[in-house]
């Protein structure tokens, strides 16, 4: 049989989360953002689910291409854009759509020999400092734009950099929110603005047309830990399942994995999980991260090594070889433990521990 450990996509959270999102912002389109292979979570498994989203964002022409490849007729968006002039053959011939946000863009649509119209998304730095036109620079090249042949409507994009917390101890979108406004005042042309987070907290301050959302679909929190998954009544959308595989019994004083770094205070049953962080689970994860054992909190100790981790079995008497273990996620009997708060355990985000599942781990969907 094959070893224990699995990650299942459940396809009814993400449609519920999908369903929360619209209930915030009903009147705006909403683009589900499968980056980074749909958070980890493969762009063809989340497609079922996902494929009554308005559009989609990515980065990259690959990914684009295999959603086409699924059937999807519908919007995409490159949120890195083009990154090269070649790029707008491609663009062409599978109907896409691409933010711009530097000169050399503009100069690659300019230069485009073909008649083909592009909507392109003109993104503004209002304050991010990765990509995008500062505001005194952005009436220019929506102008470029404008008279540029090759493009058929235009988008104001932004990002905003805080939007899950405050900026400079004020509300986090209220600076950039202010300056884009004025910046873009009297241009014609729709607005994205909102990522997970601005959806969230901010859905009746923000104006924007299309909205993009990314981290809530997968059942992750963005402002983690002011409000979690069932503040915001979200679902976990994966769950990293695996089995004990040993028991051991300690006595006090021994000690547990490489480094020795957990040493038991008084006898102790522990339970050794098939899975590691060759398996996408992180080796700094700190000892007391949660985890689920038959539905039972529990939590690791010690280090957690390429192939195995321990856990703690002491107060659960219903453990034994075999038994479940939810790493994040849902267990079968509907027990939630939210990938953020295992984040937490090694100073991360969900999102990462989302995007690290290795080729190793088999997938299952659950519709």
């Amino acid at each position: 049989m094959p070893r224990p450990i699995q990650a299942i996509i459940h396809h009814d959270a993400l449609r519920h989360n999908l369903a929360v999102v619209r209930k915030i912002v009903p009147d705006s389109q909403v683009f589900a953002v499968v980056k980074a292979n749909a958070y980890g979570h493969g762009i063809e498994r989340v497609f079922p689910a996902l494929n009554c989203s308005d559009g989609f964002a990515l980065l990259d022409l690959d990914e684009a291409k295999r959603l086409r490849a699924l059937g999807w007729q519908g919007p995409i968006i490159l949120l890195e854009g083009i990154f090269s002039a070649q790029d707008l053959f491609d663009c062409a011939n599978d109907k896409l759509s691409f933010s711009i946000h530097s000169a050399a863009q503009i100069q690659w649509l300019q230069q485009h020999p073909n008649p083909a119209q592009f909507d392109v998304f003109l993104k503004m730095n209002t304050g991010m400092n990765r990509l995008g036109f500062k505001p005194e620079q952005y009436r220019a090249a929506w102008q470029q734009l404008n008279d540029c042949a090759a493009v058929k409507s235009i988008t104001h994009m932004m990002h905003f950099s805080d939007a899950d917390s405050d900026r400079f101890g004020k509300n986090g979108i209220d600076e950039q929110l202010e300056l884009f406004n004025r910046s873009i005042e009297d241009l014609p042309g729709k607005r994205t603005l909102s990522n997970s987070a601005a959806i969230l907290r901010h859905a009746q301050q923000v104006d924007s047309d299309h909205v993009r959302a990314g981290i809530l679909l997968y059942g992750s929190s963005p402002d983690y830990p002011t409000h979690s998954i069932v503040d915001w009544d979200l679902q976990p959308s994966m769950s990293l399942r695996s089995e004990i595989i040993a028991i051991q019994d300690l006595t006090a004083d021994e000690t547990i994995g490489y480094g020795s770094l957990f040493r038991a205070e008084k006898n102790m049953r522990i339970g050794i999980v098939a899975c590691g962080y060759a398996d996408g689970y992180q080796r700094i994860t700190a000892t007391g991260t949660p985890v689920l054992v038959n539905g039972t909190p529990t939590q690791t100790l010690g280090r957690v090594s390429m192939d195995m981790l321990a856990v703690d079995l002491t107060h659960i008497t219903n453990a034994d070889i075999g038994s479940e273990v939810v790493l994040w996620g849902k267990s079968s009997c509907q027990q939630v433990l939210a990938i953020d708060d295992v984040a937490a355990g090694s100073g991360t985000v969900g999102y990462e521990l989302m995007c690290g599942i290795t080729n190793r781990v088999n997938f299952k969907i659950e519709t």
